[in-house]
Parts: C-alpha cells; sequence; structure tokens
C-alpha cells in the first residue's frame, strides 16, 4: 500500500511547520475515506440525541467512533513511521521529526 516510487502529494501537517511531508495518494485516499465514514457516523449520533434516543444506544455509538478514529490514528501512524520517519532519517532530520512525534503523541494520548 505505501509506494515510495508513486507521485506523492505535499502537505503540511501545521501552520507553523516549516517541511512538507510527502504520502502516498492511495493512504490519503483510504484515510480520507474512512474520516467521511466518521463523519457520517457523528451526523447520525447527532440524530439520535435530538431524537431522544436511549443513552445506552448513543453511548454505544459513540465507543464505535471512537474506535474508528483510533484506526485512522493507526493508519496515520503507520503512514508517519514508514514514510516520513524513514525519508527523515535519510535526510538527517531524525532528531527533530522524532521530537514532533513525540509531543504529537503526547498530546494524543493525554
Amino acid at each position: 500500500m505505501h509506494n515510495s516510487d508513486a507521485h506523492c502529494q505535499a502537505h503540511d501537517h501545521t501552520a507553523r511547520d516549516d517541511h512538507g511531508h510527502i504520502h502516498d495518494p492511495e493512504s490519503l485516499q483510504q484515510i480520507i475515506n474512512r474520516l467521511a465514514r466518521i463523519e457520517g457516523h457523528i451526523r447520525g449520533i447527532k440524530t439520535m440525541v435530538q431524537e431522544s434516543r436511549s443513552c445506552p444506544d448513543v453511548l454505544v455509538q459513540i465507543a464505535a467512533v471512537r474506535g474508528a478514529l483510533d484506526r485512522v490514528a493507526r493508519i496515520i501512524l503507520d503512514d508517519h513511521l514508514t514514510q516520513c520517519i524513514s525519508r527523515a532519517a535519510l535526510a538527517g532530520n531524525i532528531d527533530r521529526e522524532m521530537a514532533e512525534l513525540k509531543a504529537a503523541l503526547d498530546r494524543f494520548l493525554s
């Protein structure tokens, strides 16, 4: 799935980022598709709340969204480790890239 020879699209992860990360278009599309499904699921939960559906039913759906978000996060992390970190190591930027990853993981895991 991760084809480093494929024509890749660059984008900045944050406004303060001064380097671009290149990602496989297939991976990006997989993430976008999953996020679109999650977005629809969240709209469904909102409708459930508006319709005064039972709290346990709503909580089950929230748990499903959490699980789906965790799966997206794992895909993003895997892509980052296999693509971005590898390129940073080759370019000599590994220390900076690892520091950014650690900071992001600290925020993600808290």
